[in-house]
């Protein structure tokens, strides 16, 4: 998730709706929230650049069943230019799993060994109508599957993304 911009009710209801089916959940800056509110707890959580509380880290590096994670807001990696500066930042950390947000846009793409994805935001999405939030799912690193969906929890069909690493 990312870009949430000061929701509440909407955070905390998709965070209830897939809490015990998750790994780990991830929210990529601009909540507008505190660190510890109860809307953000059990996520990953990085600073937006509207984002006022300070504790918020800009960036996370972590591990899920052997798969690396480098999670940033992108305003400070000119995310709507380029994805280079996050591929090189990512690769410097041994990342293959690039989560980020800012822009906006929702979408999933594969660079090389790299899979970025931008979850879009759940109250002011660009490019489309609804606003989205995305699940990211593996069997093995040969059958990957990045699926998108709305506030309600309806998938966006045109949004599905599969791939290997």
């Amino acid at each position: 998730m990312s870009d949430s911009h000061g929701l509440e009710k909407e955070v905390s209801m998709i965070k209830q709706r897939h809490i015990n089916e998750v790994d780990q959940m991830i929210h990529c800056g601009d909540s507008e929230l505190e660190m510890d509110s109860d809307e953000l707890d059990h996520f990953m959580k990085v600073a937006g650049n509207c984002d006022m509380d300070t504790r918020f880290p800009n960036e996370l590096d972590f591990v899920v069943d052997e798969i690396g994670f480098f999670v940033t807001h992108g305003h400070l990696f000119q995310v709507k230019s380029t994805l280079m500066p996050l591929s090189y930042r990512a690769e410097e950390l041994g990342a293959h799993v690039i989560c980020f947000g800012h822009s906006h846009i929702a979408g999933a793409e594969q660079s090389g060994n790299q899979l970025f994805i931008n979850p879009g935001s759940i109250r002011l999405p660009r490019g489309r109508q609804e606003g989205t939030y995305a699940i990211l799912s593996w069997e093995s690193r040969k059958n990957i599957l990045v699926e998108f969906f709305d506030i309600n929890g309806e998938l966006v069909n045109d949004l599905v993304y599969k791939t290997s690493l």
